[in-house]
């Protein structure tokens, strides 16, 4: 295969995650000029013929949100024969969907939180609370990212209020199980499992401002029993093998308080901003930000 030397970097796009995928490009950008490969930075807004790809080795998608997560944009890159960092399409339509990638999960005997669909919210805007059952869950879009429009249901009354607060109602939501207990997430680059990220926040749980905005927001190294420490690794491995992912991913994992884990999602274009869980569990290896980045590229060609 011939040497990776020309890579595009797309970024930014119009999704919600706009402003995260910025910083995630320009990391990644900035990396790749250190590691000595000629590389550009493309605005997705700015990408109107996906042709002027083709002159580029590899296609690095640090494109967050729908555009860079929900299929469509490694589907056309397979049709025009561009290769590109992460998963496939299919991979990326299945896990960008909550509810898909929780079926698949569950249909492969992997612990998660339980939940339901519902395909939009108006219809309860109306209806009386007495006929309401919503009690300690989340509710979240089913086709979102970055925690945004994620809110923690105590019972009917702030059900009604975040449906109020969501920035469209009118769409497709998931409400699943809250289980209180620790929050980790794995990083898988080729089939290597980065160390366990443990997640400490104060806010009430791990939502958009204590992921890109807090500095506060303690992201340490797991420290789990040994047998732990497998169990985790083995349900990441099994999530990221059961959605067919490949290249890279983030598991996300849950661990109750009697010890079990439970598998939240999969994210197959994972943050690179300084906050970044990904950057951070290299770090535990004694990788740098730029090491990452290469092994991430090796992964994917």
């Amino acid at each position: 295969m011939e040497k990776i030397k020309n890579i595009a970097v797309i970024y930014g796009g119009s999704s919600s995650e706009r402003e995260v995928s910025l910083q995630s490009g320009e990391g990644v950008f900035n990396a790749l000029n250190q590691l000595g490969y000629q590389a550009e930075l493309i605005d997705y807004n700015d990408l109107h013929d996906f042709e002027i790809l083709k002159k580029n080795d590899l296609v690095f998608i640090a494109l967050h949100g729908f555009e860079g997560e929900g299929g469509k944009f490694q589907a056309k890159l397979d049709s025009l024969g561009i290769r590109y960092t992460g998963s496939k399409y299919q991979a990326c339509k299945n896990t960008w969907d909550k509810h898909i990638c929780k079926t698949i999960l569950q249909q492969n005997n992997i612990n998660t939180p339980t939940w339901k669909l519902h395909e939009s919210l108006v219809q309860y805007i109306d209806m009386p609370r007495s006929s309401l059952n919503f009690v300690n869950v989340f509710l979240k879009p089913c086709r979102d990212g970055s925690s945004v429009d994620i809110f923690k249901i105590e019972d009917n009354k702030s059900f009604i209020e975040a449906i109020g607060k969501s920035s469209n109602p009118n769409r497709a939501f998931i409400t699943e199980e809250c289980i209180t207990g620790k929050e980790f997430t794995v990083t898988i680059i080729g089939d290597q499992c980065f160390p366990a990220i443990e997640i400490i926040t104060g806010n009430e749980f791990y939502d958009y401002e204590a992921k890109y905005i807090s500095d506060d927001t303690g992201l340490i190294e797991a420290n789990l029993m040994p047998h732990e420490q497998k169990e985790i690794n083995q349900i990441a491995i099994n999530a990221y093998t059961a959605l067919n992912c490949s290249g890279w991913a983030r598991v996300d994992v849950l661990q109750d308080k009697d010890g079990v884990f439970y598998v939240l999602e999969i994210n197959t274009v994972p943050g690179m901003t300084s906050h970044s869980c990904v950057p951070k569990s290299g770090k535990f290896l004694g990788l740098q930000y730029n090491d990452v980045v290469n092994k991430i590229i090796n992964e994917s060609v």
